[in-house]
């Protein structure tokens, strides 16, 4: 009777087993990376600073896009904007038609992910939705909140920064 010895290759099996889930993993966190690049492109929008310093867990935002018109964000907080709390938000677009209006939350000191809303017209130059910010990793959490207006002469926007204070 013959006795079948093992193949000299699988003692380093498990090996190339391991080698192979780290590869996949870095090719899937390199795509990960990659794809949310590309949903925070931002190449093709006209930006325009705000108007003028404002708080938003307080008070509406304006800014003024250039010559084109005018946008106020509010955010309806109560008086504090928290992490993972439902914002109703509001846009008020004066002197420009926009066809769709998005507000990102962007974290200013550390990628948080992708935060964007599309909100609905509700009335000629009026849109509504909602939003969250995401979780604070820290105890004081600086955001900001990106209003981007899609317009026949394109894509324009303005931003205005807040803090969240882990609770």
């Amino acid at each position: 009777m013959k006795m079948m010895s093992k193949p000299a290759h699988s003692a380093t099996f498990p090996v190339l087993r391991v080698l192979i889930l780290v590869t996949g993993l870095a090719l899937a966190a390199c795509a990960w990376y990659a794809f949310a690049h590309w949903l925070h492109r931002d190449g093709d929008v006209t930006w325009f600073p705000p108007t003028a310093d404002c708080d938003l867990h307080t008070a509406p935002c304006s800014a003024t896009l250039g010559d084109k018109g005018r946008i106020t964000l509010h955010v309806l907080a109560n008086g504090q904007i928290d992490a993972l709390e439902i914002l109703p938000l509001e846009v008020e677009v004066e002197g420009m038609t926009a066809t769709q209006v998005d507000v990102d939350f962007v974290g200013r000191d550390m990628d948080m992910g992708l935060h964007r809303f599309a909100l609905t017209a509700s009335s000629p130059g009026l849109f509504q939705g909602q939003g969250q910010v995401g979780i604070c990793t820290q105890s004081v959490m600086p955001w900001r909140a990106r209003v981007i207006l899609d317009t026949e002469e394109g894509k324009v926007g303005s931003w205005f920064d807040f803090d969240v204070i882990r609770s």
